[in-house]
């Protein structure tokens, strides 16, 4: 399973951005998708997730009524809608994706996007 994320780049603090991450290779195993974020000089954190049918999710209090995680009809391609951003959720953020593989189920990451929110 191959991850790639988009949708990073500059924002002033209160303004918005829509991450979007597709999905490519062995995708008929993927179980749920998410994101996770690592800020300079922290450790990497879970954000959000959701199932690749899109019927539960689950959010991380620090975003909880900012951030809203979706998924395509396909379930290949994620989104993270994220609103009222703040200087806080500067982060490089990772796609994620529990995929079962060849019998394996393993957790895949792509390479990340950077988010970067000017005060």
């Amino acid at each position: 399973v191959q991850l790639v994320e988009s949708g990073g780049g500059l924002v002033q603090a209160g303004g918005s951005l829509r991450l979007s991450c597709a999905a490519s290779g062995s995708t008929a195993g993927i179980a749920s998708m998410g994101w996770y974020r690592q800020a300079p000089g922290k450790s990497r954190e879970f954000v959000a997730a959701i199932t690749s049918d899109g019927v539960s999710n689950s959010s991380a209090d620090s975003v909880l009524d900012r951030f809203t995680i979706s998924v395509d009809n396909t379930g290949n391609t994620m989104h993270l809608q994220m609103n009222s951003l703040k200087p806080e959720d500067t982060a490089v953020y990772y796609c994620t994706a529990w995929a079962s593989v060849a019998g394996k189920t393993d957790l895949y990451w792509g390479k990340g996007t950077l988010v970067t929110v000017s005060a």
